[in-house]
């Protein structure tokens, strides 16, 4: 499930498991932590929460603090994570000098390991103290789902069983950052979960694991050497451009769907807006390839907080 994204912020790159050197106009180390949060991947946790409280709203269910604390919860996992993958991936060997993607902090050297590692402690702990006001409000379900999330975002590159080196990624952001973040924002507001705001997930997992799936198409060659089993790795490049075609439509059929079945207004149809930008998003991820792909990956998480944003927008026009 990436600010600056030049790889030429850092001298020489690191080598597996070994910090690099700095360059001799380095960065600032509030710069350093800024770049490890991947700002720029923090749409896709806003997304759901945006959805769900719209949709809330419209319901006549809304409540602007648990809300405010869901955002803040959600924003808090994905720095985690993201922080988590930048030092579990560099020790892996899958973060190397031939990287094509944002750079990382652990590899270039602008952090240490246990630097990284303490990031990562220190942000799940604010995230598991929001989550204690959360469990409060919403009971057993959220201190589950928040359980799970964390264990999650630390699960996915490191750990004995590493969910995105065994292919298990994609299943993961589905899951997690569609619908796990859409009926637990929902409920913590609500204390119920319809049907429809199950449904309005799936929309918004197909799309964050869109995003998934370009990172690991522009990744599979150094992932497949440093024994990454993406699904990338495991079916190839055209699979993988297919499985992104194939998570566009299900995000786009969902909508027209859900009103023919007179479950969802007809406000549901307006992310059909952004379709043609999804498209032309399409159309790159089947012709291009490597770092070409950094711009897609950036483009496809405001794709995903676009439609969120229409969807919840229409919701809450017909409420």
């Amino acid at each position: 499930m990436a600010t600056l994204d030049k790889r030429t912020i850092a001298g020489s790159p690191a080598s597996p498991g070994k910090a690099g050197p700095r360059s001799e106009a380095k960065p600032s180390e509030a710069q350093n932590w800024w770049l490890a949060a991947r700002p720029r991947t923090l749409p896709a946790a806003a997304a759901p929460v945006a959805l769900a409280t719209a949709v809330a709203l419209g319901d006549g269910r809304a409540a602007l603090l648990p809300a405010a604390a869901a955002l803040a919860g959600a924003l808090l996992l994905q720095i985690g994570a993201n922080l988590a993958n930048d030092v579990f991936d560099f020790e892996k060997g899958a973060d190397t000098e031939e990287r094509l993607g944002p750079p990382r902090v652990t590899q270039l050297g602008l952090l240490t390991p246990a630097a990284v590692r303490r990031g990562v402690a220190a942000v799940f702990a604010a995230a598991a103290v929001v989550g204690l006001y959360l469990v409060a409000v919403g009971g057993w379900p959220i201190a589950l789902a928040g359980a799970l999330s964390i264990a999650a975002g630390l699960a996915y590159t490191g750990g004995p069983y590493p969910l995105g080196y065994h292919g298990l990624g994609d299943l993961a952001v589905f899951l997690f950052f569609g619908v796990v973040a859409v009926c637990g924002t929902y409920w913590v507001q609500a204390l119920t979960l319809p049907a429809h705001v199950m449904a309005l997930s799936v929309p918004i997992g197909a799309l964050a694991t869109a995003i998934l799936v370009v990172n690991n198409l522009r990744d599979v060659d150094t992932d497949a050497r440093a024994g990454k089993r993406t699904l990338a790795v495991r079916w190839g490049r055209g699979a993988a451009r297919i499985e992104y075609a194939a998570l566009l439509l299900v995000a786009y059929a969902t909508c027209p769907l859900l009103w023919l079945s007179g479950a969802a207004p007809l406000g549901v149809l307006l992310p059909l807006l952004t379709l043609p930008f999804a498209l032309a998003l399409a159309r790159r991820v089947a012709r291009e390839q490597g770092s070409a792909l950094n711009d897609v990956l950036a483009a496809t998480a405001r794709l995903e907080l676009g439609f969120a944003l229409l969807l919840g927008a229409g919701w809450l026009g017909a409420g």
